[in-house]
């Protein structure tokens, strides 16, 4: 299809996804249904695509009402709801800004974990372990229990990114569209200056809002191996994507609210390769009974690909910490495992 689809269409959507560049990230791992239909016979990237997406519907009717179907969805809210529910009905006790420095097997098949500052540590000891955390911890918490597991996580990339979150007033006028991608190297008009934003969602278009409310809009900055653009400080970054965002749209609302997040090294970078490393994880973890992996690094950064990974993780433990039971049970013993 020529390089100019990859510069102007893939880059930029893959680029606000993973944060990253396309000539580095796997097919498989980032479009396993495409590669699938390409392994079965498809006979083109076009035909694979169409394998994927299945047949437009025939009826008149229909094909209007697939058109008028949201693309997008979210919890009335926000996330937190979500949250704040599963904490709710799981009766758990959460405890936050504890760093784990360390994990170790023992005593017996119970797991030992190092939690806390370096002047205030404490050991918590558990029956079983669900470490849903980014690479580099990864790799270091497992170097021990799971070499292997944490080579191939020390093989998965990292890159950072900002998500500089605005709030205009109510009269200011968005485009006709949920956002903007932006292809690498895109510039200024007069001044030939590259863009900061990769990407802007205008969250108030895709998700709706009251008239009478702030118009809210997001943008994100930051790609793979383009660290000095994250160096920026807030009002820095506020600045240049406001510049981006009148130069797209010509609008010059000056925000009432903004608040700018920086994500360090929180996107995987799924590079080809990929899925043979998250194999070797997995095969790695799975020999260890009470120990378990989930999250962004291994099959999608996406919310519904963590919770997957999430479902499979807690099965896992469910079935070693009933098998515990029921062989403590057998024993003799009556001791409930805990997590």
């Amino acid at each position: 299809m020529g390089r100019e689809l990859v510069d102007r269409l893939v880059e930029p959507m893959l680029g606000g996804v993973y944060a990253g560049r396309a000539d580095h990230l796997g097919l498989r791992a980032t479009m396993p249904a495409v590669a699938d239909a390409l392994a079965d016979g498809a006979g083109s990237l076009t035909a694979a695509a169409g394998r994927v997406l299945g047949p437009a519907p025939a009826d008149t009717r229909a094909r209007d009402a697939a058109a008028r179907r949201p693309v997008f969805g979210a919890l009335r809210g926000g996330m937190t709801v979500l949250v704040t529910e599963l904490l709710r009905q799981a009766r758990v006790t959460l405890r936050l800004g504890q760093p784990v420095r360390a994990l170790r097997r023992g005593p017996g098949p119970a797991w030992a974990l190092d939690i806390g500052s370096a002047t205030h540590q404490e050991c918590v000891v558990a029956d079983a372990v669900v470490l849903a955390v980014p690479p580099p911890a990864a790799r270091r918490l497992l170097a021990d229990a799971a070499p292997a597991a944490a080579a191939a996580y020390a093989a998965i990339e990292v890159a950072s990114m900002a998500v500089v979150s605005m709030a205009l007033p109510a009269d200011a006028a968005l485009p006709p569209s949920t956002g903007v991608l932006l292809a690498v190297d895109e510039r200024h008009a007069a001044t030939r200056r590259p863009f900061t934003a990769k990407a802007f969602t205008f969250t108030s278009r895709k998700w709706g809002r009251d008239e009478a409310s702030p118009v809210l809009l997001r943008a994100s900055v930051g790609r793979r191996g383009d660290t000095g653009v994250l160096r920026r400080d807030d009002e820095d970054l506020l600045a240049a994507v406001l510049a981006d965002f009148a130069e797209l749209t010509g609008a010059r609302a000056a925000p009432i609210a903004a608040l700018v997040t920086r994500w360090g090294g929180g996107l995987p970078q799924y590079d080809v390769g990929h899925t043979a490393a998250v194999a070797s994880i997995e095969r790695s973890v799975a020999s260890l009974p009470g120990l378990s992996v989930a999250g962004a690094a291994l099959r999608g950064v996406g919310i519904p690909a963590c919770i997957d990974t999430g479902r499979a993780a807690a099965a896992r433990v469910i079935a070693y910490l009933n098998a515990s039971a029921r062989s403590a049970g057998r024993d003799g013993g009556t001791a409930a495992p805990s997590v």
